[in-house]
């Protein structure tokens, strides 16, 4: 399961730099993934070998003062729920406000690790100003600048402390595979479910997941076996769309995190969305396996290649990961969605590969002899030898001379020869180049 750390505060007290700044930390292990309802981003940290996802709560509904306030309570009471820790922002330069203090009441009540993180701290006055927010009477209290990065090494070594350290199964091969249902509300999520085992009671159960209102299904049908994870409380949690959102966003990381491969169900009608298209780029970024379901086809128009072209276009919008497979279902009509299923295990079983050394040697070194990599500086790149990575995720390093000068056309190039020859498809594939 993964950890998740909210960002919560009133305007204007540095969440988003503080946000950008986590997600600085390590630039090639994160995703900053913006664009969310009312400007909300999400992303992938990393410190001290932990990684954890960080929840901006920026951006509120413009309105009178009331609603303000109202909208502001809603985004911490969402963040206290569902969120493992809170980083509750304030300001050293205005000092304790009315909207801090409101927060700050709904936060004491809460059983979440609270971290006041006291910002724009960067100078000795600023250092005086700020200790009134020690009666606030929160137990862990930190001064930063979240601007210079002055101060966040501590804090974030106190929240590493409290992500328990993964541990490394080896009874985990035997464990079912783990499929996870995301996507947006009313997308049809609970009615794949229902159609995959609502006919069949006798032979499935329902665990009670950890989180709240996601559910764990056994499925034990037609030799197919499997856990689907499914996060269709959703829908019933809050009756504004701002808040239902939020929620959908923080459901869907939790079960990203848990999942092997990501079932994400799309409207047919409606077409890929900016969360959709997020929520797979995080998906991705994490080494799931993804596989593409457009639901409610049997509502559209359809002529010859209607279902080519919108599976082209589906993947322009997917690209550069664009080697996911794209099955046209309809969970009403129960059409096409056992196919779904199978084509989830290809999936699992394609993120499971493990490529015997001698063969990825015979067929990559092949691929680099028919197109070399440029020459840079002077320097002819040659590529010696291949081996696959003992990772969760198909990884894959390649040893040479100038392991630096390997730009992104040629690595998307070996990217391709690989999938071409050793069917990755769903799947994101890691590449890695080391000194021979």
């Amino acid at each position: 399961m993964g950890f998740t750390l909210a960002i919560v505060g009133r305007p204007n007290v540095g969440k988003s730099t503080l946000f950008n700044r986590l997600l600085e930390q390590r630039k090639a292990i994160v995703d900053d993934v913006s664009g969310v309802t009312r400007d909300r981003q999400y992303g992938i940290s990393d410190w001290n070998g932990k990684n954890f996802n960080v929840i901006d709560t920026g951006g509120f509904v413009h309105g009178s003062e009331d609603v303000f306030e109202k909208e502001i309570a809603k985004q911490v009471m969402i963040a206290v729920e569902e969120a493992d820790a809170i980083v509750f922002m304030v300001d050293a330069g205005t000092g304790i406000t009315h909207l801090d203090e409101e927060m700050a009441n709904v936060l004491r009540k809460s059983i979440k690790p609270v971290f006041l993180t006291v910002n724009k701290v960067d100078n000795n006055d600023r250092m005086l100003d700020a200790t009134e927010f020690y009666s606030m009477g929160f137990e862990q209290v930190y001064f930063i600048a979240s601007a210079s990065g002055s101060g966040t090494g501590e804090l974030l070594d106190a929240v590493a402390d409290l992500i328990p350290e993964e541990k490394k199964d080896e009874e985990g091969k035997d464990e079912l595979p783990k499929f996870a249902i995301i996507g947006q509300p009313n997308v049809g999520k609970s009615s794949l479910l229902n159609a995959l085992v609502g006919q069949e009671r006798t032979i499935v159960s329902d665990i009670a997941g950890t989180t709240r209102d996601t559910i764990h299904t056994h499925y034990n049908l037609f030799q197919k076996e499997f856990t689907l994870i499914d996060t269709a409380g959703i829908r019933r949690k809050a009756r504004v769309h701002e808040d239902l959102e939020f929620y959908s966003v923080i459901r869907a990381i939790k079960a990203v995190d848990e999942a092997d491969v990501c079932l994400l169900l799309i409207d047919a009608e409606k077409g890929i969305t900016a969360q959709d298209l997020n929520i797979f780029s995080l998906a991705a970024r994490k080494g799931k396996g993804v596989l593409l379901l457009v639901n409610k086809w049997d509502l559209v128009a359809k002529e010859t290649n209607t279902a080519r072209d919108y599976e082209n276009e589906l993947k322009k919008r997917l690209a550069p990961f664009s080697d996911v497979p794209v099955v046209f279902i309809s969970a009403l009509e129960k059409t096409r969605i056992f196919k779904a299923m199978e084509t989830a295990l290809e999936v699992y079983e394609n993120r499971s590969r493990k490529v015997p050394t001698s063969k990825l040697n015979d067929v990559m070194l092949k691929a680099v002899q028919a197109h070399h990599a440029p020459v840079v500086r002077g320097h002819a790149i040659k590529i010696k030898f291949v081996t696959q990575l003992p990772t969760v995720v198909p990884s894959f390093a390649f040893f040479c001379n100038f392991p630096d000068d390997i730009k992104t056309p040629y690595r998307n190039y070996l990217e391709n020869q690989l999938r071409k020859n050793f069917d990755l498809s769903g799947v994101p594939v890691r590449l890695y180049f080391r000194k021979k």
